[in-house]
């Protein structure tokens, strides 16, 4: 029987220029690379200037998917970006993409489940495609989490970094088969009941300022692991796929320890784990395009592969997808 399926058919990434290394933190924080590193796994992270909004990340990525794609701006009828860190209040950070870019009217409209974002839209994106009322949709993770830090608190300005990174989802019609390409299964969750373990202590209607990032990192730490293997196999479930049969694991890249500890625990092979957390650090909702993308640029990612991703956030939010390239 044929179906039509969403299919990721361009991926792009945007990185700010500026890098900050492990070394440079330790100028002004109490830390060391070598605490940083046995503790997280990153080296490094980018920061985006004081001119650049996140908006600016988002379009720059937001072109490169449309080129990888073969499309143009004119080509979109939707935009979501997944973004914690929105330019304003409001508009919709989508919104500016959408002048920015030069894409004609259509549907744009921000996802906000912080790391998790990413994954959450993409499932928004595939209930519009799938069903025929997008033909060209962008989804972009777009964060500039270096401006929540406190960088008198070593325990979290350490861990994130500023990037984006987006794709062109598009209808394809397929068999309604784990072989087509296209979005296979998702599975998402959220438990507001653990909303102390990781938030921004600030807001428009509570404290009326930007406010800072707080996490009980031991506790996130515990509950990611679980969290997402269930979600995990719980995607896989809906898609009609076992985990061995993937062929990439891209997660969300927070902590070298959570995305080793995620892998052991379902038994995938070490080598099937794309890991750019070293470079990037944690980028909340752009961490998994980001991932995705330098995948399909070193060529490790290839068309008709089997991707299986994750992600965990403040909320708690995690959820799982599976799809074919």
């Amino acid at each position: 029987m044929s179906v039509i399926r969403s299919a990721v058919t361009g991926v792009g990434s945007y990185l700010p220029e500026q890098v900050v290394t492990n070394a440079d933190l330790a100028e002004f924080v109490d830390t060391s690379d070598e605490w940083i590193i046995e503790r997280t796994g990153i080296r490094q992270r980018h920061r985006a200037r004081d001119d650049e909004p996140t908006s600016d990340l988002a379009s720059e990525a937001a072109r490169r998917a449309l080129a990888a794609a073969g499309r143009t701006a004119a080509d979109v009828d939707m935009i979501i970006v997944a973004t914690t860190t929105p330019d304003m209040t409001f508009p919709a950070t989508a919104s500016i993409v959408q002048r920015k870019i030069g894409a004609p009217v259509c549907i744009a409209f921000d996802v906000q489940a912080v790391c998790s974002g990413f994954v959450y839209a993409l499932s928004v994106a595939d209930g519009f495609v799938a069903r025929g009322l997008s033909k060209c949709a962008l989804v972009i993770g777009a964060e500039e989490m270096t401006r929540l830090m406190d960088w008198t608190d070593r325990t979290t300005c350490v861990l994130f970094g500023d990037g984006a990174g987006a794709v062109v989802v598009e209808p394809r019609e397929g068999q309604g088969t784990s072989a087509d390409q296209g979005l296979l299964g998702f599975a998402l969750r959220a438990d507001g009941t653990k909303t102390d373990l990781l938030y921004v202590d600030g807001g428009p209607s509570s404290t009326g300022t930007v406010g800072h990032l707080r996490m009980a990192g031991n506790q996130v730490f515990r509950h990611a692991v679980v969290n997402i293997a269930e979600a995990i196999t719980a995607a896989c479930a809906a898609s009609g796929i076992t985990v061995p049969e993937v062929d990439w694991f891209v997660p969300h890249q927070a902590n070298q320890r959570i995305i080793k500890g995620v892998g052991d625990r379902l038994g995938l092979d070490e080598d099937k784990v794309i890991s750019t957390v070293a470079l990037h650090a944690n980028t909340s909702a752009a961490s998994i395009p980001l991932a995705l993308d330098a995948a399909i640029q070193d060529g490790r990612i290839k068309r008709g592969d089997l991707v299986l991703l994750e992600a965990m956030g403040g909320g708690l939010t995690w959820g799982a997808c599976a799809f074919r390239l």
